[in-house]
């Protein structure tokens, strides 16, 4: 900053701490703008400022702050917090990470998963819910008690024990939330009341938006809706109760009626510390709620005080923030792709931008109507997300950002591939569809690369380029075709050939090419289930393929099958079965079943390979970490042997399987009652011997 003289090197801060105080408004209060990767860099760039200019560090500082002022809008009253409640300092390194560690040494730690939603703060009276605030500007909040009372996770009551009396007084911090499974169908809900009034749908940007706006509502029946959670997270201030740890004070709050979080773990080390802040780096979307961090705590009470505090944090805690998964790009174009259903996925074309590990240019927009919904223009400034492995996903446009030459984009009429006229393939559906299923090359190149998968025949010398090859050579007419290819059928191919050395006018086989006929031939030895998956019928997947195949047992039986048998097979349903008998209802499918059952692919299960239907009838839950089964391989031993296996806890789950980081499903099991399984048990359940 050494370019700026004295007078420019204030304006230049006024700048940034004004731009952060109104990303931090809109953050906390409204419909924030940018992602919060953005806002923690805007932040930090602005403590970096006054690191090195320390005249800057004024006590109005956005960086000396905690939340945000309580708007002066608000239809809610202001109350004072009994305790103040702090921000948390972040660290964005592991290296960081382990400086705060050495400067903060403790006998032990807990680790806590950051959930990304509003601070509240509770009062307890003699047990009595007495007031509900949010966080404001850590001193002041707004009183939302009204609202709290009908969030099912805040009790209006303490519930004592001998071990855990109540206080006369304890006040609780808490992180209110929304599961994401309720975030999508509340703004799935929204858009459909907006089309039907005619008007234009407004989402919300992320959970946390929709939970902070729920809490603000004035109609508590509209508060219920809405779907809230809420775990405790913390203490203030207190009478009549003086636990010595963190984690004392968590059987303390569940105890009393509170959920806390299930995922939070006591380490002893820094080396676990930092485990623990791998581990979830690689399963944060295993988790119920949203989370882009772990809080790190000193556990002892008496420690924590003797660490004491800044203006803004306690230096008894950290949170180390993960690589953001939200960022902000130019929108250059949006484009098409057809895939293997003849489904036509609009994407969108960006500058290239990293997030989440890798540098991305595209990323899906679902459908024309999803592209409406979120009022994406082209040239916009659009906020994208990367959730893990997940394809990138446009979330919505920075609209502060226009300058009046964005344009609206409008979905093609015709099949980019193939000049077929698109169409819904039945009415009311969102998504518009080729009709030419078998010869649009689009279409069939993409059934070639699902069938080449490794969930299907696992053919690895057959991907994108090479299909398309098979395609444009006239190798392959449809998938038909796949096991009747040969030496003599690949000397059209230019990915699979290459000129003969000895005679440059001919072409012959290179390893590529016999890399896939070897593969090809291997395929004909794949499992039926497998085969089912290849033949690309639509709803078909994984575990509908293994419970079809285990039932009928042959690809003869099933194509004799009718709907309702069909329908009655556990995990497979009405739309499964309706979607085979159309699919079987078409002759060139039918040849394709033909011509790789002549080809000797096989088209039934081996009968050393039918497994006895121990678990039929039973729905089974498997939840957190199993050391001698991945979560494919657990499901599929469910399903192989006629289970149900779903990923959701319910009064209709029979068993639980609990690994390591089991979590809320774990929780919940207990609360319905539900028999939990070590995974040892679950091996003997897998074996007949049924556990009572």
């Amino acid at each position: 900053m050494t370019d700026f003289d004295e007078a420019g090197l204030r304006r230049h801060w006024n700048e940034l701490a004004d731009e952060v105080r109104y990303h931090r408004e809109r953050y906390y209060n409204e419909q924030p703008e940018i992602p919060d990767a953005e806002f923690d860099a805007l932040l930090r760039k602005l403590a970096e400022l006054e690191k090195q200019h320390p005249q800057l560090a004024v006590p109005d500082s956005p960086t000396m702050e905690v939340g945000a002022p309580v708007p002066e809008e608000s239809s809610f009253a202001n109350v004072d917090h009994l305790e103040p409640m702090l921000s948390l300092d972040n660290a964005f390194t592991d290296d960081e990470l382990r400086d705060w560690l050495a400067r903060t040494p403790a006998p032990a730690y807990l680790t806590e998963l950051k959930i990304d939603g509003l601070s509240v703060d509770l009062v307890y009276r003699n047990g009595q819910l007495e007031r509900a605030a949010t966080r404001g500007d850590g001193t002041t909040g707004e009183d939302i008690t009204v609202n709290a009372r009908v969030i099912e996770d805040i009790p209006h009551e303490l519930t004592g024990t001998d071990e855990y009396p109540v206080p006369e007084l304890i006040e609780i911090r808490g992180e209110v939330y929304m599961n994401p499974e309720d975030f999508t169908a509340i703004n799935e809900e929204r858009v459909r009341l907006a089309e039907e009034k005619g008007k234009k749908p407004e989402t919300f940007a992320n959970p946390r938006n929709a939970a902070a706006g729920g809490l603000r509502m004035k109609n508590t029946e509209e508060v219920k809706k809405r779907r809230l959670r809420m775990i405790a997270h913390g203490l203030g201030a207190r009478e009549g109760f003086a636990p010595g740890s963190q984690w004392d004070a968590y059987q303390a709050l569940e105890a009393w009626g509170l959920s806390v979080s299930s995922y939070t773990k006591r380490v002893e080390t820094s080396a676990e510390v930092l485990e623990q802040v791998s581990y979830w780096g690689e399963h944060r979307h295993d988790a119920s709620f949203e989370m882009d961090g772990l809080v790190v705590k000193v556990d002892d009470l008496s420690a924590q005080r003797g660490l004491g505090a800044t203006s803004r944090a306690p230096r008894w805690a950290i949170a180390y923030k993960y690589p953001p998964e939200e960022v902000t790009t130019k929108l250059l174009g949006i484009e098409v792709g057809v895939g293997r259903t003849g489904r036509v996925t609009p994407y969108a074309v960006m500058e290239p931008v990293f997030v989440a590990g890798t540098t991305v240019s595209m990323a899906t927009l679902h459908n024309q109507t999803e592209v409406k919904r979120k009022g994406v223009l082209v040239g916009d400034t659009v906020v994208i997300r990367k959730a893990g492995e997940i394809i990138p996903e446009v979330l919505g446009p920075v609209t502060g950002q226009r300058d009046g030459s964005e344009y609206e984009w409008s979905f093609p009429k015709e099949c980019p591939s193939c000049g077929s006229i698109l169409a819904p393939q039945k009415e009311g559906d969102a998504d518009w569809r080729c009709p030419n299923a078998q010869s649009c090359p689009a279409q069939l190149g993409a059934r070639l690369e699902y069938l080449a998968s490794r969930k299907a025949f696992d053919i690895e010398a057959l991907g994108e380029k090479g299909a398309h090859d098979l395609i444009a050579s006239g190798v392959v007419v449809d998938e038909s075709d796949l096991f009747a290819i040969d030496e003599a059928a690949l000397a059209k191919s230019s990915v699979y050939t290459r000129l003969d050395k000895e005679d440059k006018t001919k072409r012959v086989v290179n390893a590529s090419g016999e890399k896939l006929l070897e593969n090809l031939e291997n395929a004909r030895q794949a499992d039926f289930w497998r085969v089912l998956i290849a033949l690309s019928i639509r709803h078909v997947g994984p575990t509908a393929a293994r419970a079809l195949a285990t039932r009928f047992g042959s690809m003869q039986a099933l194509r004799e099958a009718d709907v309702d048998k069909i329908a009655d097979v556990d995990g497979v349903g009405m739309t499964i079965a309706n979607s085979l008998q159309d699919w079987f209802g078409v002759e060139w499918h039918r040849a394709i079943v033909d011509k790789w059952a002549e080809a000797g692919v096989t088209m039934e299960v081996e009968a050393d390979q039918r497994v006895e239907q121990t678990l039929e009838g039973l729905t089974i839950v498997v939840t957190g970490t199993l050391e001698g089964f991945s979560r494919d391989s657990a499901k599929e031993a469910i399903v192989s042997r006629g289970g149900k296996a779903t990923g959701s806890v319910s009064k209709k789950t029979n068993y639980l399987v609990a690994g390591e980081n089991a979590g809320s499903k774990e929780t919940k099991a207990r609360d319905l009652g539900v028999r939990i399984l070590s995974e040892a048990e679950f091996v003997q359940l897998l074996d007949g011997e049924l556990i009572d």
